[in-house]
């Protein structure tokens, strides 16, 4: 039997409704979600359960939101006694795979990615910055592409994350994205489409977050992660608290190599991967790199009870 790994998902797999269920039938995570709401000193489960919509859109509402839902999720799965041997998220999705191996608390990481959405949201004026995906294109030949558009123009785009090896999705000033989206066609890409995204992630524009969020993340008491955590930054597994802070940091402008970090799951043994939070956004990426990985997902109790029985079978 090979190994188990708990992916986790970052911004755009929210819904409104999420974690309703596992809230309603499962202590444990509603004990999250009241965790939660108390250390932001607001409702955030009803809003998670009950939006609106535009609420859950905001960066700052929208990190904190399925961070909840997924630490609700993983807190079920280990009283049902599934315990992962590595984790990974994708961008804030790490945050949850630290909680979920314990390295800090739900309240503590909600805290921080609310702080870290608010930051992202300011560091460039609505408008400014864009992201796209490129499908169809290998993803040495779109960060080239970009690369040149940059020197060009003497603006930001470079490849934001390797999604998957049919999918990168691109970030920068809204005028170099645009110009690198048509290149890229150019070039052979089946489509570039335009994501509607509140600020153009891990890019350099994003610099000014870094120094405002590590004071944060240093006021956290990290502990050793008790399972090894692949990073996005260096797709590697990590479990010394005292990287946690310099990978998060260098996160905020560092592409999201997912991809890479798929691959190294694999390498370390993991034939079976839990999406654990809102979505399918993941599991359907680990297909794509990885046909011999068997992905599951708990966001409700129906995929819970699925996944258990695959699981314990």
């Amino acid at each position: 039997m090979g190994k188990l790994a708990f992916v986790f998902p970052g911004q755009g797999s929210q819904a409104v409704g999420m974690g309703k269920e596992l809230f309603d039938s499962f202590p444990e995570a509603r004990a999250v979600f009241e965790e939660v709401d108390a250390a932001l000193g607001e409702k955030l489960s009803e809003r998670c359960f009950g939006g609106p919509e535009d609420y859950l859109k905001l960066t700052a509402n929208t990190q904190p939101s399925i961070l909840t839902v997924s630490a609700a999720a993983a807190a079920v799965l280990a009283n049902s006694g599934i315990v992962p041997d590595l984790v990974a998220g994708h961008s804030l999705g790490e945050y949850s795979a630290l909680v979920a191996v314990g390295a800090c608390g739900a309240a503590e990481a909600a805290k921080a990615v609310r702080a870290r959405g608010s930051f992202m949201q300011e560091a460039v004026p609505q408008g400014r910055g864009a992201m796209s995906a490129v499908l169809g294109l290998a993803p040495a030949k779109v960060a080239e592409i970009c690369a040149a558009v940059a020197a060009e123009s003497g603006e930001v785009v470079s490849p934001a994350n390797y999604n998957e090896p049919g999918q990168t999705v691109i970030a920068g000033a809204a005028g170099a994205v645009e110009k690198a989206g048509a290149r890229l066609k150019e070039a052979g890409a089946k489509r570039v489409l335009p994501l509607p995204v509140s600020a153009p992630f891990h890019c350099a524009l994003m610099a000014p977050v870094r120094a405002r969020l590590e004071p944060v993340l240093r006021g956290i008491a990290w502990r050793a992660p008790l399972r090894p955590v692949v990073t996005n930054v260096e797709a590697k597994p990590n479990q010394d608290p005292a990287r946690i802070v310099p990978l998060l940091v260098e996160q905020v402008t560092a592409p999201v190599r997912w991809i890479e970090c798929v691959e190294e799951l694999v390498r370390q043994g993991v034939t079976r991967v839990v999406e654990v939070g809102p979505g399918k956004v993941l599991s359907g990426l680990a297909k794509r790199i990885d046909k011999s990985v068997e992905t599951f997902n708990v966001e409700d109790r129906a995929s819970l009870e699925k996944t258990l029985a695959a699981l314990n079978a």
